[in-house]
């Protein structure tokens, strides 16, 4: 086995995750590929958040079935972790590897890799019982192991393919918000050691990433065994405060940049950290979902509309003009006009960077799929028009605040018009010049007009 490629569905988490794969797999001797070029392996990192997500995996077996015919296929990610019915035995076979547990995949993986054929120890996961598999793939293999002994994947040294790295310095949920299903898919929340997360950054920054986003499945329980709020000593967590205070001192780390957090994440000390280094960047993505008490009561989130306006106010106390952006989940079973407006209200009040609207879809495995007052959809593409009018209004209105300043842009892309992410975080593409900067040149740019893609800038 020479030949890999990777097929990547769904949030930051995974992304990071498929990077793990390819170091292991570049690690063991192999090299990666496109699709079309007929790869030995082909890993598929599903995505079943939603519907779409389950159904776009699945499409990409399929596919990678048709074009490989010869390939090894394993399936990893949260699809083949939940038993909902979404992946039929019909859809596999004696070359696809359905991966249940993470635990065993780089062990997996290894094993795949090191030998032209898998080795009958492998199985289908699928119909298999699952234990720990024996890798053996020669003097080239410096995958990691765990206390235990078990092989686990390797920190990453380098984030492929992007200029801004993601750095996973937790994992799980036990929420069980009543829409989501990843408390099915990752039930175990964990934290990755301080000493472990400033080494990989470390290893990031002088691969040559400037900017590194700190993700998680629920961020702001980082140091924590539960997301559950309630059961934290004084009901707040500053272990997330802890570890920024130390990735800001990393020597040329540029930016960070953070993932979801939720209202009761933001803790005086962690805005003390924002305001005490500049290279924290002034951009904080809080998961609003609803304005309605009543709907968030329903979905189960953590937080009420109140505490929702109270850190935004706070956090806008404290730092200059910071992006606050957020998702809104419309359309929950009972939603009414009353909390749709509601939900609008709050909205206006927060004065969003950006708003991400998902229309409510049934997830199946969830408390919500079995809820009554379904909303019709109509009514649900209707609020959706209307949310996604006014993220174009707020978006607007809130860059319009840094017409004729300067702002430093991390570029993203140099063709025709460069462009790339401001410091918080909306897109600035560059007047053509003379001179074309380079991918991942952070650039100072003045910025000239406010469009509904992001701004006009020009270089200084």
């Amino acid at each position: 086995m020479r030949t890999f490629s990777i097929n990547t569905l769904g949030c930051k988490v995974n992304q990071y995750e498929s990077q793990q794969f390819r170091e292991l797999l570049e690690q063991l001797g192999l090299g990666q590929v496109k699709t079309p070029e007929n790869p030995d392996l082909v890993v598929i990192n599903t995505c079943c958040v939603t519907h779409t997500a389950s159904a776009k995996s699945r499409q990409y077996i399929r596919k990678a079935r048709r074009l490989n015919p010869d390939a090894v296929i394993v399936v990893s990610g949260c699809l083949p972790t939940v038993q909902i019915g979404e992946l039929e035995l019909n859809e596999t076979d004696n070359n696809v590897h359905l991966i249940k547990n993470r635990n065993n995949l780089a062990a997996v993986l290894s094993q795949i890799a090191g030998s032209k054929t898998p080795s009958p120890d492998s199985g289908n996961l699928q119909t298999q019982p699952e234990t720990a598999i024996k890798a053996n793939a020669g003097p080239k293999t410096n995958c990691k192991k765990d206390l235990s002994g078990e092989l686990v994947l390797p920190n990453l040294t380098s984030f492929k393919g992007q200029t801004r790295a993601f750095l996973k310095v937790q994992d799980g949920c036990d929420g069980y918000c009543s829409y989501c299903i990843v408390p099915k898919t990752r039930p175990v929340v964990q934290s990755k050691p301080i000493a472990e997360v400033l080494s990989e950054a470390d290893a990031l920054v002088k691969a040559g990433h400037r900017e590194i986003v700190v993700t998680g499945i629920h961020l702001g329980s980082y140091g924590q065994k539960t997301v559950r709020k309630k059961n934290w000593a004084n009901k707040q967590n500053d272990k997330l405060a802890e570890l920024l205070d130390k990735m800001a001192q990393i020597p040329n780390l540029v930016r960070i940049r953070l993932s979801s957090l939720e209202p009761a994440d933001v803790t005086p000390r962690l805005l003390e950290t924002f305001c005490e280094y500049r290279n924290i960047m002034p951009h904080l993505h809080l998961s609003m979902q609803s304005g309605s008490n009543a709907v968030l009561k329903k979905m189960c989130r953590q937080y009420k509309a109140d505490d929702f306006r109270n850190t935004v106010e706070s956090i806008k106390s404290q730092l200059d003009r910071p992006a606050i952006t957020t998702d809104i989940i419309v359309g929950f079973p009972g939603e009414t006009d009353n909390n749709f407006e509601e939900t609008l209200e709050l909205a206006r009040k927060a004065g969003f960077a950006k708003m991400h609207v998902f229309a409510f879809s049934a997830r199946k495995g969830t408390a919500a799929a079995g809820m009554q007052d379904a909303v019709d959809n109509k009514v649900i593409k209707e609020r959706s028009r209307i949310l996604r009018d006014l993220d174009i209004e707020l978006g607007r209105n809130f860059r319009q605040q840094f017409v004729e300043e300067t702002a430093e842009i991390l570029l993203e892309r140099n063709g025709e018009q460069p462009c790339g992410r401001s410091e918080r975080y909306f897109k600035v593409y560059l007047e053509k010049t003379g001179k074309r900067p380079a991918k991942n040149d952070l650039v100072t740019a003045k910025l000239l007009e406010n469009i509904e893609a992001g701004m006009i800038g020009q270089a200084q």
